[in-house]
């Protein structure tokens, strides 16, 4: 075998092309459904006294304190 390069038709037998659309479209779905913490993290990191306060009490906490519901009378 001396040809270093292979045709497409024998480079294509090692990577099905399934397998590969397979893992691209579950990485889209993963990215579409975060976990509720997920999102409120990041919801809090974009905030800056929110990232500041989960830095001492918590991402739960801080989320809570400046994104919880605030009852209005």
């Amino acid at each position: 075998f001396s040809d270093p390069f292979l045709n497409r038709r024998r480079a294509n037998d090692f990577i099905q092309a399934d397998t590969r659309l397979r893992a691209f479209s579950q990485e889209r779905i993963r990215e579409r459904s975060k976990a509720p913490q997920e999102h409120q993290r990041e919801l809090c990191e974009d905030y800056y006294p929110c990232e500041m306060y989960a830095f001492r009490h918590g991402y739960a906490a801080a989320y809570k304190h400046y994104f919880g519901r605030r009852r209005t009378k």
